[in-house]
This record gives structure tokens, sequence and C-alpha cells, in this order.
């Protein structure tokens, strides 16, 4: 892996602000990653895990992993939104 675990961490919670996101990485470079969608609770928007680190060796790889991720996460908000729109009609 290019980046020690802790610079790799810094930069995929910080793609994320103002939303809290938590990245943890194991031993065998297995890295799982939750996004909060709100300060107050620990309400998960957004979480991914058996994520294989040991690819993340450029700017490019990690900055692929994080656009998948934001991607993923705008998904799940859109559906959210969708489903709580229809339970209020």
């Amino acid at each position: 892996m290019f980046l020690s675990a802790l610079e790799l961490r810094n930069i995929i919670e910080s793609s994320f602000l103002p939303k809290r996101c938590q990245c943890t990485l194991t031993p065998d470079l297995s890295m799982s990653v939750k996004v909060f969608g709100d300060h107050r609770t620990d309400q998960a928007e957004l979480y991914v895990s058996g994520i294989d680190a040991s690819g993340l060796n450029s700017c490019r790889e990690i900055n692929n992993l994080v656009a998948g991720l934001r991607a993923d996460l705008a998904q799940q908000t859109a559906t959210h939104q969708t489903s709580a729109r229809s339970r209020a009609v």
C-alpha cells in the first residue's frame, strides 16, 4: 500500500465533510466505511465493508473509491427520500 493507514483514513474521512465518516482498516487491508447523515445521532446513511485497500496505490484509485462511495450514498439518500415522501402521501 502506497499510503499509511492513517493517511488513507484521513483522506477518505475528510472526503465526506461536512458529514461524519468513519473508516476502519484491518491488518489484512480490508476496509469498511461508514457515513453518518446526522451529527446528533449515530444513524449511518451508508455502510460498506470488505473493501480491498491493498489496491489503493494512487490518487486516482482513491478518488475512484470515494466517487463510488458518494454515488452509493446519493442513491441511498434518494431512495430514502422517495420512500419517506410516499409514506407522507
